[in-house]
């Protein structure tokens, strides 16, 4: 490609990148130069061969070809930018990436403008020298691309072919299970945390509640199943080393404990996406009696009901209490509890985070009798109604309502009109990228408009995300205020407020452990209509 050649300096300053995605790591037997190990040593070697300077390298393990959200490819991009390297080195192309369009666009489009050498090996391609060689790109950008899709696919039938077959194909078992050495899609118990598992259902099925059974887990210093899972350090997620009731109540509610395979709880959206999405229980594919059960199948049913018995009398089946959900521990920033004593017939609050764990005091007591806190409250907010409200002239916030809501619609049509033409600036440069593809666009030409369309795309989203911000600030001031219209007249003679009401004018009612109390009110969205 003629129009991709750049300027060749007195040195070059080399980088190399090495990408291994997933999906390699299982076929080393298949090709050992797929390695990062052997990625390394190969482009080394090219790199002294051709005496350029080694600035440094950037590694990808375990990343999509068609995502390049990555760290190591980041941090390239960055060094590029600020002038450390001007060579990159590559494998091949499909270690750059598997998208044909972003691909395209980095090699064809951002390094030449950067001034960047690019030397992929195994295509012999290298936009410092005039060949014939350099013209394949595009055919092999889109052709990497494809075959993501297709092996994708392929993939994709062969798991859900093992999956309905029983065998197991996540990239770790649930805690207290390891892969069996012969047959990799077998589970087997692990011999050091199958008897922790054995003991939590234990615990529970005898009576002992979760916040206990965390406390138990947290004292005897057990490792928590993110902290076995995630033991490599540079990993994209982090582990909570600290057992929580939602930890323990997700291996108790783990149908996998009686021997039963359960998998495709969640899919990926797209085989170019991260994201995934929530199966139904339906769509779960579940094969029963396939390993070794850790848990009776009667101990663990019995356990499900006594675990769904406590969500609905704790969630459901208790009276909302007018403050709920609105109070705040000053020295960790969790809620705090509203519990109903039966025994004695009347309600507390304590720190959530200090109820979960007491022993472990992971935070302070805020034991308070809650009807004593609660006319206390309303006290205060009464008065502070009357002293805020009064001045308030309502036909003046309902004018302002309407003119914010005018101006609102005037801007989400301004937006409309101008995504639709980014919608056609898009359509415009995948057309051109095919016609460059098909020939029928020369490089020289394509470069030209895909930068003045890109500029234009650029421009255009700006304006864009200017007026969606702007319709944020208007809709906040406008859904509060909206609801304020027609109860400032009933705060001020406050005398039997609704949650609703409390709600709409208390942002949130912060208790440090000594019980000093800071209430936050919304009003100040008045101030600024």
């Amino acid at each position: 490609m003629y129009n991709t050649l750049i300027k060749t300096p007195e040195f070059y300053k080399a980088g190399i990148y090495i990408r291994l995605s997933e999906a390699d790591e299982g076929k080393a037997y298949e090709s050992d130069s797929e390695s990062v190990l052997n990625q390394r040593n190969m482009l080394m070697n090219f790199v002294k061969e051709k005496g350029f300077i080694f600035v440094g390298e950037y590694v990808d393990d375990g990343y999509s070809g068609t995502d390049f959200d990555r760290p190591g490819f980041a941090s390239m991009i960055e060094d590029i930018k600020n002038k450390v390297i001007n060579l990159v080195i590559v494998k091949d192309l499909s270690r750059l990436g598997r998208d044909h369009i972003m691909t395209g666009y980095y090699v064809e489009t951002f390094f030449p403008e950067n001034g960047i050498r690019f030397i992929s090996m195994q295509e012999g391609y290298d936009n410092a020298v005039n060949q014939a060689s350099n013209d394949s790109s595009t055919f092999i950008f889109a052709c990497n691309d494809y075959y993501s899709k297709q092996n994708s696919v392929k993939i994709r039938n062969v798991l859900n072919d093992k999956r309905r077959n029983g065998k197991f194909i996540g990239s770790a078992p649930s805690y207290g299970y390891l892969r069996d050495p012969e047959d990799k899609g077998h589970l087997i118990p692990d011999p050091e945390y199958a008897p922790v598992v054995k003991k939590i259902f234990d615990m529970a099925y005898q009576g002992v509640g979760l916040s206990e059974i965390t406390t138990y887990l947290n004292d005897n210093k057990i490792k928590t199943p993110s902290s076995l899972k995630r033991k490599n350090p540079h990993a994209r997620n982090k582990y909570n080393p600290i057992w929580t009731v939602s930890s323990v109540k997700k291996i108790l509610k783990n149908q996998m404990y009686v021997g039963d395979m359960v998998q495709s709880v969640q899919t990926k959206v797209s085989y170019k996406s991260k994201k995934k999405k929530t199966l139904p229980k339906g769509n779960w594919d579940i094969v029963k009696n396939t390993h070794e059960p850790i848990v009776d199948r009667i101990i663990f049913e019995k356990v499900q009901n006594n675990v769904k018995r406590t969500s609905v009398t704790n969630i459901t089946k208790r009276e909302k209490r007018l403050f709920e959900n609105l109070l705040y521990c000053k020295e960790c920033g969790n809620t705090l509890t509203i519990t109903y004593r039966k025994n004695h017939d009347y309600w507390t609050i304590n720190c959530n985070r200090y109820s979960r764990d007491p022993k472990r005091r992971m935070c302070e007591p805020h034991f308070i009798p809650y009807d004593k806190l609660e006319n206390a409250l309303l006290d205060a907010i009464k008065r502070t109604c009357k002293q805020y409200l009064e001045p308030i002239d309502v036909s003046n916030i309902a004018n302002e309502i309407n003119n914010k809501k005018n101006n609102d619609i005037k801007i989400q049509e301004k937006i409309k009109e101008l995504e639709s033409k980014e919608k056609e600036y898009l359509r415009k440069l995948d057309m051109l990228y095919e016609d460059k593809f098909k020939g029928m666009v020369s490089d020289e030409m394509y470069k030209r408009i895909a930068n003045e369309t890109e500029v234009l795309l650029s421009k255009l989203r700006s304006e864009i995300n200017k007026l969606k911000d702007d319709t944020k600030v208007i809709k906040n001031k406008t859904d509060d205020l909206k609801q304020y219209e027609d109860k400032i007249k009933s705060l001020i003679d406050i005398e039997n407020p609704t949650r609703e009401l409390i709600q709409t004018i208390i942002e949130k009612i912060v208790i440090d452990k000594d019980k000093n109390i800071e209430i936050i009110y919304k009003f100040s969205i008045l101030n600024s209509v």
